[in-house]
């Protein structure tokens, strides 16, 4: 139980208020008479040119995180110098705004200043431990809300040519990629979406930019997030749920180059594909490329190889074609051939028939015209008259005391006619 303080007051008997000040003062010290270890955030940090440090500690809030507690604290020069070091070292973080610390400090009081914390000593430790302690609360929120795999799962689009880049303009980061990826023959379109990488304000800069890159989704093929480098607590940022869920659940591939080679940040852990550094994502996108003109190479050998088998199948199946076709060929030659002489000595045959039949056709024919002939005639007993003018004659044409020359067998006879008689016609 706390003893109150013998003081009596009135009003005509009062305080003054560096009296007031004085035994505040005492009794701080006289109950604060050592150190004490407190836990804060530091909410801002200023390195004055003389060397002392002097900062703002804050406890926030658990709902709103408004503070609920503040204090100004300062580390004098002497042990600024000893400290700033040995964190720097444990943590690989420099002393800044938005780091939890672990503090040793003397409680004081100035009847000016007021009331202020000399910070005598801090525990590293409970830095790192701090930070880890939010990325696993991170890692494992994000697998809660199933969103871990997400962008592991998307397709990278081929070729992988069209970037939209989150960096800042201004950073080295970026300006080595750019470099790296200007030496490749490659025709990449280059898209930067401006954000700030650092401070307190980084965080919804570069989830803001990602926002920009969705809604032109359709333009891009994936998404390069780029920083070159920094503290531990610079790149503490990308172990920020925010971040890390975005680019988990992002529509297009994520490559990050954050630019730190002994940890790996959440945003990491959850982009579809992490490197070292933005000259390693340059290399990256150059070496996907070169994948795609050596798969096209390949299929190319493999379409040509492909061609020349089936050519020379082709060949020697019309080669086969051809000798069946040519043996065929000789048969069918061959069968017309037997066809032909069939068909010649059938015609000779069927010729030989016709003549000889022809032959003996002629022959009858000759000797019914030879039997028809006048001497043969004559030798039947028949004669032929003729008049003066050499015309057979018909009882018509022949009258009294014509001359008529009579051919009979044997000779011919010179005669005048005494008198002609014409037959009755017979019914």
């Amino acid at each position: 139980m706390t003893t109150p303080l013998d003081i009596t007051t009135t009003a005509h008997e009062s305080l003054t208020l560096f009296d007031l000040q004085r035994m505040v003062r005492s009794t701080l010290e006289t109950r604060f008479t050592e150190p004490v270890w407190i836990s804060a955030e530091v909410s801002e940090l200023k390195l004055n040119r003389s060397g002392h440090c002097y900062l703002n500690l804050v406890e926030k809030g658990s709902s709103d995180g408004a503070p609920r507690a503040e204090a100004r604290a300062v580390i004098w020069k002497s042990s600024y110098a000893r400290l700033a070091p040995l964190f720097e070292q444990t943590t690989g973080a420099s002393l800044a705004a938005g780091i939890r610390l672990l503090v040793c400090v003397v409680v004081t009081y100035h009847e000016v200043y007021g009331f202020s914390l000399q910070i005598i000593d801090i525990d590293p430790s409970y830095t790192l431990g701090e930070v880890e302690r939010r990325r696993r609360e991170t890692i494992e929120r994000l697998r809660r809300d199933g969103v871990w795999d997400m962008n592991h799962e998307l397709e990278l689009a081929r070729p992988t040519l069209r970037i939209a880049i989150v960096s800042s303009a201004t950073a080295a980061g970026y300006r080595d990629f750019c470099r790296e990826i200007a030496r490749s023959p490659y025709a990449f379109r280059l898209t930067l979406f401006e954000s700030l990488m650092q401070g307190d304000s980084a965080e919804q800069s570069i989830i803001d930019a990602l926002d920009r890159i969705a809604e032109e989704e359709l333009s891009f093929d994936v998404v390069a997030i780029i920083r070159g480098g920094g503290s531990t607590s610079d790149l503490a940022l990308f172990d920020s749920y925010r971040i890390a869920s975005h680019i988990a659940q992002f529509p297009l591939p994520v490559i990050t180059g954050i630019g730190h080679d002994k940890d790996v940040s959440v945003c990491d852990m959850v982009a579809h594909l992490s490197c070292k550094t933005p000259t390693a994502v340059a290399t990256t996108l150059a070496e996907l490329a070169d994948n795609e003109i050596y798969l096209i190479d390949s299929l190319a050998q493999q379409l040509g190889d492909l061609t020349r088998s089936l050519i020379a199948a082709q060949r020697v199946g019309l080669e086969r074609l051809a000798g069946e076709l040519a043996r065929q060929a000789i048969v069918a030659l061959n069968n017309s051939s037997h066809r032909l002489e069939s068909i010649e000595n059938q015609l000779f045959d069927s010729a030989r028939s016709l003549i000889a039949t022809e032959r003996q056709r002629i022959e009858l024919h000759t000797t019914f015209v030879e039997s028809r002939s006048v001497d043969n005639i004559l030798a039947l007993g028949f004669s032929v008259v003729r008049n003066e003018r050499g015309e057979v004659c018909s009882i018509e044409k022949v009258a009294r005391g014509d001359s008529l020359h009579i051919e009979i067998a044997g000779g011919s006879i010179r005669a005048t006619v005494d008198e002609t008689t014409k037959n009755k016609k017979r019914k």
